[in-house]
């Protein structure tokens, strides 16, 4: 019933906006508020279809993982959908991480505001200057003093901070550098945008594009003080945290990409119907058919690979799924590359730009091959976990 209204929804608020959409995002910039968001928001909060992404809260809709798999597919389809929703990341990550980790005065201060939709929040943890796909190597310092903790880092590629509505973030930084378990270096702590000494200096394109799909930015904190009560969970905690956080992201950017590479297939199909070259219908030309077949079995096997992680992080939790969530991670941004690719190919020139979406639906499945984790990492996690099943302990099975 849920996807039926979320998809009407789209036929009936979403589709008809895009174009509006992405001329606001050219026009208005990163730094800007885009009015046609703020306008279907209500629309959509009318509805109840309002912060379905929250499993097992009395926040969200209550829904599983893998019930929220198949709608995030259906926003997924446009760049629009997700914020209108309430269901965009990294609000959606930051969100899970407040109600999961926050204190009651985290939750009046940050999450209600947050799932109201009335504020936007951002997550700092890439830096310029080491390799961020380990996170053990971010140097940003979090330091006790007396009653406060004294922040200083310079963090990018965090996404929402150009946002005028962003009014809190999530930092990672080392509280204790010397622990010899480097995984319990990191924590993760609150900063109001307004405190002085942060300063959003800069939004970064992604692939040319400013605010759509992405407000990445780039942030330094210098000298920064917030209470010791911003402190999440507690010193040492951060990658428990980011492990919690993560697990349903993936999911999320993957259901999504599944969304937009089953849009970049019809559009292909009904592109290479209504076009001749060489006397022949596009679709006609044999590279056709195997480019359109070969994009329907990808989608579908990265489809059934997405809900098979969802299914098992609901039933199993996210640790036990973390063989299935690195293997989406990787199989899903390749999928959608290579069929939003041929589908700019059927548009020809005209699919490099953005009249048709395609340039940033690519620019999206792109970027999603780095963030979350490279596609390295992830492919380093499965061959250790595929290893361990013949260690030699393990018993040899005839």
């Amino acid at each position: 019933m849920l996807r039926e209204q979320v998809e009407q929804f789209m036929a009936d608020h979403v589709y008809p906006n895009e174009r509006r959409f992405y001329d606001e995002a050219e026009k208005l910039g990163p730094w800007a508020v885009y009015p046609v968001v703020e306008e279907l928001k209500p629309k959509a909060r009318d509805l109840g279809l309002w912060n379905l992404f929250l499993p097992e809260s009395e926040h969200g809709a209550g829904l599983s993982n893998y019930d929220y798999a198949s709608l995030c597919e259906v926003m997924g389809r446009s760049h629009l959908a997700p914020e209108v929703f309430n269901c965009s990341a990294p609000d959606t990550g930051n969100m899970e991480v407040l109600a999961r980790y926050g204190t009651a005065e985290h939750h009046a201060l940050w999450l209600k505001p947050l799932l109201a939709g009335e504020i936007r929040s951002c997550f700092a943890m890439t830096e310029p200057d080491v390799a961020s796909s380990d996170a053990t190597n971010i140097t940003s310092s979090i330091v006790r003093d007396g009653d406060a903790y004294v922040i200083n880092g310079h963090k990018w590629y965090t996404t929402n901070a150009t946002d005028p509505r962003c009014k809190i973030c999530i930092f990672m930084g080392k509280t204790d550098p010397e622990n010899p378990d480097r995984h319990r270096q990191q924590s993760m702590i609150l900063v109001p945008m307004d405190t002085p000494g942060v300063k959003v200096i800069r939004p970064i394109a992604v692939f040319g594009f400013y605010g759509v799909p992405d407000r990445a930015s780039e942030v330094i904190f210098e000298n920064v003080r917030v209470p010791v009560s911003n402190m999440l969970l507690g010193e040492g905690r951060g990658f428990e945290i980011a492990q919690g956080r993560l697990g349903p992201g993936r999911i999320h950017h993957c259901m999504r990409l599944i969304g937009l590479s089953e849009r970049a297939l019809e559009m292909m199909c009904r592109r290479g119907m209504s076009r001749v070259a060489f006397g022949q219908r596009i679709v006609d030309h044999g590279v056709w058919s195997e480019r359109i077949a070969e994009s329907r079995i990808a989608i579908d096997q990265a489809r059934l690979l997405t809900m098979q992680a969802a299914y098992m992080m609901d039933k199993l939790g996210n640790k036990e799924a973390k063989a299935l969530i690195a293997m989406i991670k990787v199989a899903a941004p390749a999928m959608a590359c290579k069929v939003i690719d041929w589908a700019i190919q059927a548009f020809g020139g005209g699919g490099t730009n953005n009249d048709v979406g395609l340039a940033s639906a690519y620019a999206t499945a792109r970027l999603l091959r780095i963030a979350d984790g490279p596609d390295e990492v992830h492919r380093r996690q499965i061959a250790r976990i595929e290893l361990n099943k013949y260690s030699l302990a393990a018993p040899v099975r005839s």
